[in-house]
C-alpha cells in the first residue's frame, strides 16, 4: 500500500483494485456539489403527527405565554404586603372571597394555572394554610409574585420560538400546543429507494437453498432511514446482472427522490451497480472507493439530479457508509441547517487498538459508565460482515487518517448508537 501525504485532508490511498481512495470529507464535498441538494416540498400536518418532522419555517408565538398571570401552585390568591410577620406561631387572618376581586385581607381560593384575581400579587400554598368558617389561616409570609407565573415569562409575543429546520420533539409540540398551534408546516419525508444485490441473497423467512444466504440489510437500512424520518421503499433484491440492477435503478428514479444499494461495489468481476449507474446516464458514479475501514468499497453518484449511495454488502461496512454519507444527505433533503449528529462522549479507551495510517477508521465500541467516567472497550471482529459487533456494542470511536491506532488510556471521542450501561461495583 503507498500513501499519499497521510497527514492531510485529501488523503488518497493506492492499493490493488482502486486506483485511489478518497479521503471521506472530499468525497462527500464533491458530491454534494454535483448532487446540488434540494430541500424538500412542504406539507401541512396536525401538530399531533408532527413528532420527528422536521419543521419548515420558523414558529414565531402569537401571543404572550403565559397569556395572563397565573397561579403555579394549589392554594390562595391574596395580596402579599399583608402576610409582612407571619409565621407559624403569629398568622395572619384572611377572608375568604369568591369574588374576582381580592381586597386587603382577602384571600380567594385558586388551582394550579387559574388566572390570578384582580388586586392579589401571591399566592400561598394550599399546605401553609388553615381553614375554617369561611377564614384562612396563613402561616408564611410571601414575597410579591410569590408562586405566580406572570403573564410572557415563559415566551413573549413575537419570540422566535421553534427555528425552521428542527426536527420537532414532544416537547416542542407541547410547546406549540400551548401557543395555541393545531398543524404545523414541515418537510415531506424523503423517499429512499433501498436495493439489495446479489445470487446469493435471499429473503429473510424463506427457505435457503444451497449457498444461499439471508438478506439482512434492507431492513436494517430502512430502519436507519426511519430513525431520520425518511420514508424508504423497498425494491427487493437484484441479480447480478447489469439490466437487472439498471431496470431496478430505473424504476427508483421514477418514483423516489433518493437510492441506496447494497453489494456489488467493489471491484470484483460480479460487482456490477457501478456500471449499472454509469450505463444509465450522467454524471453517474462521482466518487468511489473510499479512505476509511469499513466501507471502502461506497461509492457516490447522481443521476437525473437524484442522489445514489452505493454501499458495501457487509453489514457493517454499510451502516457506517450509511452514517457517513446517508445520514448528511438525508438531513439536507429535509432542510436541516446542519448534520443531526448521533450524541457522544469523552471516554477512557480501555485497551489498545491499531489501525491502518491512511484510512479513517471507525472502531465498534461498548462504551460503559463507572464512578462517574466513561470507558470504551472494543468490540472484537473480524471484517466488516459481523454484524453482531453493532449489537454487542453502543458506538463507534473514529481513528482518523494520520493516526496508527489508540493507546490504552487515551481520551476519545465515542459516538453512541445505543444506550450506555452504568457500572455499580459491589462494595
Amino acid at each position: 500500500m503507498l500513501v499519499t501525504n497521510p497527514f492531510v485532508g485529501n488523503t488518497v490511498v493506492r492499493l490493488k483494485g482502486f486506483q485511489k481512495l478518497t479521503s471521506t470529507d472530499e468525497a462527500l464535498q464533491t458530491w454534494l456539489n454535483v448532487l446540488q441538494v434540494k430541500r424538500g416540498e412542504v406539507v401541512t400536518v396536525p401538530l399531533n403527527e408532527a413528532l420527528n418532522r422536521v419543521l419548515a419555517k420558523d414558529m414565531v408565538a402569537k401571543e404572550d405565554l403565559p397569556r395572563f398571570d397565573k397561579s403555579a401552585v394549589d392554594g390562595y390568591a391574596l395580596r402579599a404586603e399583608n402576610t409582612m410577620g407571619t409565621s407559624q406561631f403569629k398568622p395572619v387572618i384572611f377572608q375568604i372571597t369568591k369574588f374576582e376581586e381580592v381586597d386587603s385581607k382577602q384571600a380567594k381560593q385558586v388551582w394550579t394555572g387559574n388566572a390570578i384575581p384582580k388586586g392579589a400579587n401571591a399566592v400561598v400554598m394550599i399546605e401553609n394554610t388553615k381553614r375554617r368558617d369561611g377564614e384562612l389561616e396563613v402561616w408564611v409570609q410571601l414575597p410579591l409574585g410569590g408562586n405566580v407565573s406572570k403573564k410572557g415569562e415563559d415566551v413573549k409575543k413575537g419570540e422566535n420560538v421553534v427555528k425552521a429546520g428542527t426536527r420537532l420533539n414532544p416537547y416542542h409540540l407541547g410547546l406549540l400546543a400551548a401557543l395555541g398551534n393545531g398543524e404545523v408546516e414541515v418537510i415531506e419525508k424523503p423517499s429512499i429507494a433501498i436495493l439489495a444485490t446479489g445470487n446469493e441473497l435471499a429473503e429473510a423467512g424463506s427457505k435457503l437453498s444451497e449457498n444461499q444466504i439471508f438478506e439482512s440489510n434492507r431492513i436494517m437500512l430502512s430502519a436507519m432511514c426511519r430513525e431520520l424520518d425518511a420514508e424508504p421503499v423497498d425494491l427487493g433484491i437484484a441479480k447480478d446482472d447489469v439490466n437487472d440492477i439498471a431496470e431496478k435503478l430505473r424504476m427508483a428514479l421514477r418514483n423516489c427522490d433518493a437510492v441506496i444499494t447494497t453489494g456489488g461495489t467493489s471491484v470484483g468481476g460480479v460487482d456490477l451497480v457501478p456500471d449499472a449507474v454509469n450505463e444509465i446516464g450522467k454524471p453517474g458514479v462521482v466518487v468511489h472507493g473510499m479512505a476509511m475501514r469499513p466501507a471502502m468499497p461506497t461509492a457516490l453518484a447522481v443521476l437525473e439530479g437524484k442522489p445514489v449511495i452505493i454501499l458495501s454488502g457487509n453489514p457493517v461496512a454499510a451502516i457506517i457508509g450509511f452514517e457517513v454519507f446517508a445520514r448528511p444527505l438525508i438531513c439536507r433533503m429535509q432542510g436541516m441547517s446542519k448534520e443531526e449528529a448521533r450524541p457522544a462522549v469523552k471516554a477512557v479507551m480501555a485497551r489498545k487498538i491499531a489501525t491502518a495510517l491512511g484510512r479513517r477508521t471507525f472502531v465498534r465500541v461498548r462504551v460503559l459508565r463507572k464512578d462517574g467516567e466513561f470507558f470504551a472497550e472494543p468490540v472484537s471482529a473480524r471484517g466488516s460482515g459481523a454484524i453482531s459487533t453493532m449489537t454487542r456494542g453502543n458506538g463507534f470511536v473514529i481513528v482518523p487518517e494520520n493516526r496508527e491506532g489508540v493507546t490504552e488510556g487515551e481520551i476519545v471521542t465515542a459516538h453512541l448508537f445505543g444506550k450506555v450501561e452504568t457500572v455499580i461495583e459491589d462494595v
